[in-house]
């Protein structure tokens, strides 16, 4: 493979306008797409094979155009002090915007709060409901304005108004400010790291063209594969970090080829075979760990990883062939200041040789570091893993859901109405859950339905059960139970767990099927399948990579050590997210306004994500010291290489990708911030404590056993050469001078 990518970045360095062209080109096609295409919200939300979901899909053929998964609205009134709502001025107000919602094109049905006791019992507080055709994600835009106008209006009035239910979606702002600091911190690194201006463009650069590229094509197709908002974040996060780091790599690896004498073409041919090598590799554990999320069979999640993937993808591709093409036209203005100066001194007159080895023999941070760490590494070792070990506590104590109203700012009008219905109605009112009762089977629907109404009013923390609601066939029922609990508590999802128990026994005594969904049952159902899933996809995506890494580093323990290093990584990642979003510890720091559960798809996320980024540090770190090692050096030795060439880079690497992932922590969506949090955080556990402390501990202890491989699996095994040892094969005229080879030994 580095015999490929160096004949690739040589072509690359030759034929820069062409390359160049092919990627303006692409990203110009990609931007006209994306403001050509029409517009589309956020990605329809379905989990197939849950019991949600089954009744769900049951309503819609039993209860045709009843529009069973289709949005709901609540406009919330409060009374000024001393007034109820049935005063005839109030009640005027209500009876007005009643009448006024239903005029809308996607309104099924409006609600009179008078007529179907959606009235508190101090008489306070009121609501109206609004049925719509189609799911929250996918009304009109004119809708949602509609439903807001007529708040507005009431409001007008002297009362207090405010819209909630899953047919208003808060307005996600995407916390622009923090992710332009992000990439300000970002520039700011890469200077400091490089030592030159342009150097320190060229990553920044041809990360934005990648992305431009990924997020343009995800938003041009979003209508026709229903992509949402959310995933353009996403892969504009990962898309980002991954884009900066990969072509950080190739440009370090470039100027160190530079400074060991060879021509500016050879030294981005070999900055490409080698680093570019290393690049492929890491790419391909992310986009394995990202794709590999279809196994949970959630859509909205399977479109997030492959468009995430994608972007990493175009990423790949732009370090192998922009960055050669870019440093063609950059020339030496990518070695730092100070560099060139002492180059141009150096012509006057040339150093003598024992000055010039004593400078070489200096050892830099990264190098002391190693040979601090190989000198203690039982007493490093043990500290890394019982500190992560102990910020990974608070995860025992994980609890899953999905955000909702009561999880909103409580500047926004959703979240004020659902204070409003849970200070009126109390707080189960937020989550009723509906019972769908199929009466296939059953001798006496009418009786049965009844029997399971009196079942479920005796199960504890329900406050109420409407009667059993039939459809025109009378095969089927709509049930709806309002819990004692808020929707997100432990209590409401043990009380769909004992619903499920009764309707089980309804099905044993009677043959007909019970089934609980609503939005709150959904949740529950999502999380659990999500909980399910997250064990088969830690097998699957960590064994792929495992088989990956052995072909790269030609190692089994190597590989093992690093899956057992990221586990540490994001558990203690996962600790860090639950002490700060559902314990509120310094919640403050981050903006975080309601503590609660912790999204149901962060763990599983978190996974495939910090995975793919984990092995990135491990690939550029790592391959570095395979290198070494390959080339004749002791174990140890080969460990200090690998740190004094690679460790300044991996850092710089780890801070941009803090940076830009710390950048989406200011976003007014939960979601967002919670995994800009999750991940920067992972980063720096991965990168300065798991790659920087136990990864050098450990191969220091193992020594030569380290690089140990059965021969029968040496010989069975691809050579994929990310070392680039069969580059040491081509003629290459432009080696250094014997005097720069004692410089370079020394």
């Amino acid at each position: 493979m580095a015999t490929f990518l160096y004949k690739l970045g040589r072509l690359a360095f030759r034929r820069r306008h062409f390359v160049a062209l092919i990627w303006v080109a692409l990203l110009t096609l990609a931007g006209v797409g994306a403001a050509s295409a029409p517009a589309a919200g956020t990605t329809s939300f379905s989990i197939p094979g849950t019991e949600a979901q089954k009744a769900f899909d049951l309503l819609e053929q039993r209860f045709p155009g009843a529009s069973a998964d289709g949005a709901t609205g609540r406009i919330v009134f409060k009374a000024p002090e001393g007034q109820k709502m049935t005063d005839a001025d109030n009640k005027a107000t209500v009876e007005k915007t009643v009448k006024q919602l239903g005029d809308g094109s996607e309104v099924v049905s409006v609600t009179d709060p008078f007529t179907t006791n959606a009235v508190s019992k101090d008489g306070s507080v009121a609501y109206t409901s609004v049925k719509y055709e189609l799911p929250g994600m996918e009304l009109a835009d004119s809708t949602k304005d509609a439903l807001e106008k007529a708040g507005d209006e009431a409001r007008a009035t002297g009362l207090t108004v405010d819209v909630g239910g899953d047919a208003l979606q808060a307005a996600s702002e995407p916390g622009a400010v923090g992710e332009i600091i992000g990439l300000a911190i970002a520039a700011v690194v890469l200077v400091v790291t490089l030592g030159s201006m342009v150097a320190a463009g060229l990553p920044l650069l041809t990360a934005i063209i990648g992305v431009g590229i990924g997020v343009s094509t995800i938003t041009a197709l979003a209508k026709a594969l229903d992509l949402g908002d959310t995933t353009s974040t996403l892969a504009l996060m990962i898309g980002l970090a991954v884009g900066i780091d990969y072509a950080l790599f190739i440009v370090s690896r470039y100027r160190s080829e530079l400074a060991e004498g060879r021509d500016r073409e050879d030294a981005a041919g070999r900055a490409t075979g080698t680093a570019g090598s290393a690049v492929v590799f890491a790419g391909l554990t992310v986009v394995i760990a990202l794709a590999g999320l279809a196994v949970v069979n959630v859509p909205m999640l399977t479109k997030m990883g492959l468009a995430a993937a994608g972007t990493v993808v175009v990423a790949v591709l732009i370090a192998l062939t922009m960055i050669p093409a870019l440093l063609g036209y950059a020339g030496r203005k990518v070695q730092p200041a100070g560099q060139k100066k002492s180059k141009k001194k150096s012509k006057e007159s040339e150093p003598s040789k024992d000055d010039a080895s004593e400078v070489a023999a200096k050892p830099n941070m990264g190098a002391r570091w190693a040979s601090f760490v190989i000198r203690r590494p039982v007493a490093v070792l043990l500290f890394g893993v019982i500190g992560l070990g102990a910020i990974a506590v608070p995860a025992t104590q994980l609890e899953l859901g999905l955000p909702d109203d009561g999880s909103q700012p409580t500047s926004t009008t959703q979240r004020r109405a659902y204070d409003l219905l849970s200070e009126g109605f109390g707080p189960g009112f937020n989550g009723p859950l509906m019972v769908v009762y199929d009466a296939a089977g059953s001798a006496d629907p009418k009786a049965d339905a009844t029997a399971l109404t009196d079942r479920i009013k005796g199960i504890d923390d329900v406050v109420s059960v409407s009667p059993a609601q039939f459809n025109k066939a009378g095969d089927t029922a709509t049930i709806t139970v309002i819990p004692d609990s808020k929707p997100s508590s432990v209590q409401t999802e043990d009380l769909v767990h004992a619903i499920r128990a009764e309707g089980a026994d309804v099905k044993a005594d009677t043959g007909a099927n019970v089934l609980v969904t609503g939005t709150t049952a959904m949740n529950i159902d999502f999380s659990q399948k999500l909980n399910d899933a997250l064990i088969p996809y830690l097998g699957l995506v960590v064994g792929l990579a495992f088989l990956l890494l052995i072909v790269v580093f030609r190692s089994i323990l190597v590989p093992l050590k690093a899956a057992l290093g990221f586990l540490l990584s994001v558990l203690a990642a996962l600790g860090a997210v639950v002490a700060v979003f559902q314990w509120g510890w310094l919640s403050g720091l981050i903006g975080v306004e309601e503590t609660g559960p912790i999204m149901s798809m962060m763990p599983i996320f978190m996974v495939g994500v910090v995975f793919g980024l984990a092995m990135d540090y491990e690939v550029f770190l790592v391959t570095r010291m395979r290198e070494a090692y390959v080339h004749g050096e002791s174990p140890t030795e080969a460990v200090v290489t690998g740190f004094k060439h690679s460790a300044r880079v991996v850092a710089a690497a780890a801070v941009i990708m803090m940076a830009v992932f710390g950048g989406f922590i200011s976003s007014t969506e939960s979601m967002i911030k919670m995994i800009g949090f999750g991940l920067a955080i992972a980063v720096f556990f991965d990168a300065f404590v798991v790659r920087m402390a136990i990864v050098p501990a450990v191969l220091a202890l193992l020594g030569k056993k380290a690089w140990w491989l059965p021969k029968w699996l040496d010989r069975a095994l691809p050579n994929v050469d990310v070392e680039g040892e069969g580059l040491r094969a081509l003629d290459d005229d432009n080696r250094p001078k014997d005097e720069d080879r004692e410089l370079v030994r020394a």
